[in-house]
């Protein structure tokens, strides 16, 4: 009964909030900004951390500026997310839009029913998810990890299969995927795939962002054993509320790749995207908690 009440609280504002029009939703932005970053001070530390990690080179001016366009985003990112919960598809598909939809279209139409799309947490991946919906006679999967607090859980899954997509829980990933592909449904299974990955997969390292890190594994798996396509999303900020993202091929044909090929080509592109604006990507995440010499040690 408590979760049911949080969630109809939580449900509630956001609906109320998301009646707003944007230009309005930004000064809302603009405030929380100054509460996060000056008053709250949120992961501020892990951000600065993984930063500076990240852009040795840069100065400690230079870090700083960036660190504050983050927040600046990581504050759109919030006001525009609750938009979800009152946003018609029109209105998203213009601020989140994919420029190359035949990529995918192509596949399907030579016969491979199911494909995969990798993403990452840059510029706003829940407005681009659903943008999907662009997509020709395809049903949407999001691959996500239930939330602890059940009532955002909830709300998140509201509002990223409002236009029609479906979830898939982590753990069902394999066998809903080769539901998909037994029963020939046209389909677009979505990852979030620059993770990071739990301490018993840490399968495959490689340099990124100048550090050690970890890759998930688990979408070259599948990709690899059902020979599903590959597509990689990438993403750019074109100006304030408004994204667009390039469908990019990385393998047609993933059992004829080397093992841990389509990784690391995942992870050499998510990284030229991340170059190209570094302030879109999210900075929040522990994203380097695993240390390559203590599991080697």
């Amino acid at each position: 009964m408590g979760n049911k009440i949080l969630y109809a609280i939580v449900y509630s504002w956001a609906k109320i909030h998301a009646l707003l029009p944007m230009r309005i939703l930004y000064i809302l932005s603009d405030i929380l900004y100054f509460l996060i970053y000056y008053v709250i001070g949120y992961r501020i530390k892990v951000v600065r951390k993984n930063l500076s990690d990240s852009f040795p080179e840069k100065t400690d001016i230079e870090l700083r500026r960036l660190e504050r366009r983050f927040y600046h985003h990581f504050a759109d990112y919030i006001v525009e997310t609750i938009k979800l919960a009152h946003i018609s598809l029109s209105e998203l598909q213009q601020r989140g839009f994919i420029v190359n939809p035949e990529v995918l279209n192509d596949l399907l139409d030579k016969g491979h029913s199911c494909c995969m799309l990798l993403m990452g947490h840059y510029g706003n991946w829940e407005w681009l998810s659903g943008s999907t919906t662009r997509l020709k006679d395809c049903r949407m999967y999001q691959i996500y990890r239930p939330l602890n607090n059940q009532a955002i859980d909830k709300l998140f899954i509201y509002l990223r299969t409002k236009f029609g997509s479906f979830g898939i829980k982590k753990n069902d990933t394999l066998r809903d995927i080769i539901a998909l592909k037994r029963e020939g449904i046209r389909s677009l299974v979505i990852f979030l795939a620059d993770q990071t990955p739990s301490p018993s997969n840490l399968h495959y390292w490689t340099t990124w962002l100048n550090q050690d890190t970890p890759m998930l594994t688990g979408p070259e798996r599948i990709a690899r054993k059902l020979n599903i396509p590959v597509i990689y999303l990438d993403v750019r900020q074109l100006r304030r509320g408004y994204y667009d993202a390039t469908l990019q091929i990385i393998s047609e044909n993933p059992k004829d790749t080397p093992e841990f090929w389509i990784t690391e080509q995942y992870a050499r592109m998510m990284e030229r995207s991340i170059l190209r604006d570094p302030a879109y990507y999210l900075w929040t995440h522990k994203r380097w908690k695993h240390k390559k010499r203590h599991i080697c040690s």
